[in-house]
């Protein structure tokens, strides 16, 4: 190492980021130490100041977390990434982003980690207004109930908030200080009744909010490709987008309504929930004909607090309205809507599945066996491209000889298809 030039040392060191590794290198000699300056990439995880804790309270922790990651922002004066997850006071966070507010691309906080006893929330995240370059934000564990002060984020393409608590206007704030976002991500949050997005340049969002509420959303972004969203019972898409890949799930309350204009670029799509509207469900159908890969997982329909199954759906008439699907994966209610005893009677000789490759199909009741049997039959049959059913039995709700004698059937039928039906 003795006959590596300097900028040699500087470039190997650089692709170093935990500060554990960084200290124990500055520590070796000079040479090494005069190349902390180049470290582009500060990391300090959870456990950093552990041997600390075992001999401080968690505010003296903190107080000796602010004296090294202080000393070591300033060591780094080309620091671009700074990534703090252990205990810090926050009144320290203002004079890191003060030194390297020139620099700083990225910026990761679990705010949860913070010392609550230096100044109140809102302050600490009022003070990343500072780092006017950012092109990266990824908050953990903050409490978004007051609008943060942060000016305009002009370069910033990525947001992440985990696991926050919010108000609606605290987050249209925040979102609108951030106008040209590609990349947003608000993930385990909740405290929200509505929320509104308008961004040009979105192309990727992840929406995923907590609580059995009825929660709204409304979003409009014309370069939209991904988007994913947990917890809404009302969902409005403007039509003015370029969806490939489309994931709505709700765990608790109902689905009402969903608005997303026509799906003419989808590839990927994911339907869950316990239970949805039929006309929500039959909207979103409708809307995504082109559809390659559709995951089915809904349990129930109804719009009250009846539970109710999904009404008869045509077999044929589904696949004729879905034409490009390569890869289907259905549980639940749509199993069984597509097995009762009027599903095939729009089939004839004519009637062809053109591009089915894959089938992912979950039995969980032997009720209604004979159509079951005849609809998995029929997809075999009609599917030109199939190369594999699997057929996965879980959790049967009748332990009998029924459930024994459908179970017999489906065997059979696997071994009629070896090769392209397999049972899990």
């Amino acid at each position: 190492m003795n006959s590596v030039p300097d900028g040699v040392i500087q470039h190997i060191l650089s692709l170093l980021s935990n500060a554990r590794d960084i200290g124990s290198c500055s520590c070796v000699s000079k040479r090494w130490r005069d190349s902390v300056p180049f470290i582009p990439s500060l990391y300090f995880p959870r456990n950093a100041f552990d041997s600390a804790a075992a001999a401080a309270v968690a505010a003296s922790v903190a107080a000796a977390a602010d004296v090294a990651i202080g000393r070591m922002v300033a060591a780094a004066v080309r620091l671009e990434e700074l990534v703090v997850y252990c205990p810090f006071s926050a009144s320290a966070l203002a004079s890191w982003i003060s030194l390297r507010r020139g620099s700083l691309r990225s910026l990761e906080l679990r705010m949860d980690s913070a010392a609550p006893d230096k100044s109140p929330a809102p302050a600490t995240l009022d003070c990343i207004g500072a780092a006017e370059g950012l092109e990266e934000l990824k908050l953990w564990g903050v409490s978004l109930t007051s609008s943060p002060r942060w000016g305009c984020f002009r370069k910033l393409r990525t947001l992440e908030i985990v696991g926050a608590t919010m108000r609606d206007a605290a987050l249209k704030d925040a979102v609108a200080a951030c106008p040209d976002l590609t990349d947003l991500a608000l993930l385990g949050c909740d405290g929200v009744g509505s929320v509104s997005i308008e961004l040009e340049r979105l192309e990727r969002c992840r929406l995923d909010f907590l609580g059995p509420g009825n929660c709204s959303l409304s979003l409009g972004s014309p370069r939209l490709e991904v988007l994913e969203i947990q917890g809404f019972s009302w969902i409005r898409v403007d039509g003015n987008h370029k969806l490939r890949s489309l994931c709505i799930a709700k765990n608790t309350a109902r689905v009402y309504k969903v608005e997303m204009g026509r799906l003419a670029d989808l590839e990927y799509l994911s339907l869950r929930g316990v239970q949805w509207s039929w006309g929500a469900v039959a909207s979103v159908l409708q809307c995504a004909s082109e559809v390659k890969h559709l995951v089915m997982k809904i349990e129930f329909c109804g719009d009250f607090d009846t539970l109710q199954p999904f009404p008869e759906v045509d077999l044929v008439e589904f696949f004729n309205s879905h034409q490009k699907l390569r890869k289907f994966e259905i549980h639940g209610a749509m199993f069984a809507a597509l097995c009762q005893k009027n599903s095939l009677k729009k089939l004839d000789l004519r009637f062809v599945i053109p591009c089915l490759e894959e089938v992912l199909v979950t039995v969980r009741s032997p009720l209604n066996a004979e159509q079951k049997l005849n609809t998995l039959e029929s997809l075999v049959k009609y599917s030109v491209k199939l190369r594999k059913m699997v057929i996965r039995i879980s959790q049967m709700k009748n332990c009998n000889d029924t459930a024994d004698d459908f179970f017999e059937e489906i065997c059979k039928f696997k071994y009629i298809n070896h090769g392209r039906v397999l049972i899990e």
